[in-house]
């Protein structure tokens, strides 16, 4: 029998959208505050557990270290005096299934089995990515 365990993880970032219709309100600057569900499916071990939830530490240490209070997209965001005050930190413009995709990337780079990666930028909206990962023999 296959269980799932979730994990939710927040952060706040901002970005803004280029490629939407003129005068969309993504269009412009703006922020959120993310919450990001790492789920885990896999069978119970001899704990009772899928993985301990300790163990998703790493992905909230990667989140904390690379994404938030940043400023998240490919364009950096400059002062009136031509200064980079927060440079992008990625390289996509990040809408909420490209987010989702790319941390899915984070977590199948730490965490082995079947998962998927919901991100929420709102509380009534939100975009999952998920995977099947091959477990080490």
């Amino acid at each position: 029998m296959q269980n799932t365990i979730t994990k939710t993880f927040h952060f706040s970032a901002s970005h803004r959208l280029s490629k939407l219709p003129e005068g969309h309100k993504c269009t412009r600057l703006h922020g959120h505050n993310y919450a990001v569900t790492l789920t885990v499916l896999g069978e119970v071990d001899h704990t009772g557990m899928v993985i301990d939830y300790g163990e998703l530490a790493p992905f909230r240490t990667w989140i904390d270290a690379h994404l938030d209070h940043r400023h998240l997209g490919v364009w950096d965001v400059y002062g009136p005096d031509g200064t980079v005050l927060d440079p992008a930190v990625l390289d996509f413009e990040p809408t909420a299934e490209l987010l989702a995709g790319y941390l899915l990337s984070v977590a199948r780079s730490m965490f082995t089995g079947e998962m998927a990666v919901t991100v929420r930028e709102t509380d009534n909206t939100s975009a999952t990515a998920t995977a099947t990962v091959a477990t080490s023999s």
